[in-house]
C-alpha cells in the first residue's frame, strides 16, 4: 500500500494504547467503545430538558490519545481529543462543538475513582466536567460551572451512559 492510499481513519485511529504510556492510557481508555446516554440539561433560568444520545470513544494518534464523539440530536454534536501528557501526569482535553461554535480546553486527572476535568470558559467562568459512578458498563458524566470562582458549582449537564 502506498502512502496516498491510507484513509483518514487509517491514520487517525489505533488498535490500542501506545506502549510507552499504556499504563496511563486506561484512565480514558476504559471508555473505548460505543455508548448510549440519557441526558438532562439545565438552562441558566433553571428549566430542564431531556434527551437521548450516543457516545463513541476510540484510540487515536498511534495510541497516544483518545478521541470521542458525543451526539445529542438537536442539542449538540461534538468531539473531544484527550491527550496524555507525561510531563504533567495529566490529560489535555479539547472539546469542539461545531454546531454551536463552542470550544473548551481543560486539564483532566483521576480524583479517587472519578475523573475530573477543570478549565474556564472564554469569559473566565470556571467549568468542571467529570466522569463519576464509573463501571465497566456505565458512567455518569456531569458538566458544571461556577459563578463564584469554584466555591460552589451549578449542575448544567447530567448524562447517564450505558455501554452498547
Amino acid at each position: 500500500m502506498n502512502a496516498t492510499s491510507f484513509s483518514l481513519a487509517d491514520l487517525l485511529f489505533s488498535a490500542g494504547p501506545a506502549p510507552d504510556r499504556a499504563d496511563k492510557m486506561d484512565l480514558y481508555g476504559q471508555f473505548v467503545g460505543a455508548w448510549e446516554m440519557d441526558a438532562v440539561l439545565t438552562a441558566d433560568d433553571g428549566t430542564q430538558s431531556t434527551g437521548q444520545g450516543r457516545v463513541r470513544f476510540a484510540w487515536a494518534l498511534e495510541g497516544r490519545a483518545i478521541q470521542d464523539v458525543w451526539i445529542l440530536p438537536g442539542r449538540f454534536y461534538g468531539t473531544t481529543l484527550r491527550v496524555y501528557d507525561p510531563a504533567i501526569d495529566a490529560w489535555h482535553i479539547v472539546w469542539s462543538d461545531p454546531l454551536h461554535q463552542f470550544y473548551s480546553r481543560q486539564i483532566g486527572r483521576a480524583e479517587g475513582a472519578d475523573i475530573v476535568q477543570l478549565g474556564k470558559t472564554d469569559a473566565g467562568v470556571p467549568v468542571r466536567w467529570s466522569f463519576r459512578e464509573i463501571t465497566p458498563s456505565s458512567f455518569r458524566w456531569l458538566g458544571e460551572c461556577s459563578l463564584d470562582d469554584g466555591a460552589t458549582w451549578q449542575l448544567r449537564s447530567d448524562f447517564h451512559a450505558r455501554r452498547l
